[in-house]
């Protein structure tokens, strides 16, 4: 004889519980807001029966607050929000939902949502939108102020070793005493050519132009 597969054990608590959304938001401005549709999710082989609790029961009204969901189905429940006023504004309100097989009594699994009331659909969006723009001034002070330090330092710094020593070489070049001067002290060999110093002067003039941009 075949023995029937048996169904393993399920821990109480332990069954996750699928549940869009897992945050209410109503907007007191907004009538058409007023009323949330949950959907509870089943993708067990077994059916479920559900509960909803709600920490401030006396502001919302629960469509069908208990019911059972059959296998690999869906279950939409409908709540209302019936006291908008601004007290209630900000206020973090929490339902739960809570399954459990059919046959048994105890909760296999629960899951919280939360639910808040806010005075306009209007005043979030410009919130949301001014903590955009904050945001992005905040990035481009950052890139800014992480390429300015850079800029200082080549600022302070001054021109390098290398570049104060070809200026040093071509000025002293330029000062040389040109081809066929014999009148000069200077030895021959130490006697430089027009196109020579036309080429230090020229070297000179690119180093002035670095050293002033820097």
């Amino acid at each position: 004889m075949h023995q029937q597969k048996r169904q393993p054990e399920l821990v109480e608590g332990n069954l996750p519980v699928f549940v869009f959304p897992t945050e209410l938001i109503f907007y007191a401005d907004d009538q058409s807001t007023h009323k949330q549709v949950l959907t509870l999710y089943n993708p067990y082989e077994f059916a479920l029966k559900f509960k909803v609790l709600c920490t401030t029961p006396n502001k919302y009204v629960v469509v069908d607050a208990a019911g059972a969901v059959k296998p690999q189905c869906c279950v939409d429940i409908v709540i209302r929000h019936r006291d908008v006023r601004s007290c209630h504004y900000g206020v973090i309100d929490k339902f739960r939902l809570q399954v459990s097989e059919q046959s048994q009594r105890k909760a296999l699994g629960r899951k919280e949502v939360v639910a808040t009331l806010l005075p306009s659909a209007k005043e979030q969006q410009k919130e949301e939108e001014e903590k955009r723009i904050k945001e992005h001034l905040t990035e481009s002070l950052f890139f800014e102020q992480s390429l300015q330090p850079g800029k200082n330092r080549a600022v302070s710094s001054g021109p390098s070793l290398l570049t104060v020593f070809l200026g040093v070489v071509c000025i002293a070049a330029l000062m040389l005493p040109t081809l066929g001067d014999v009148e000069s002290l200077v030895p021959l060999y130490l006697h430089l050519s027009v196109n020579q110093k036309l080429v230090a002067a020229y070297i000179l003039g690119l180093l002035t132009m670095a050293i002033l941009r820097t």
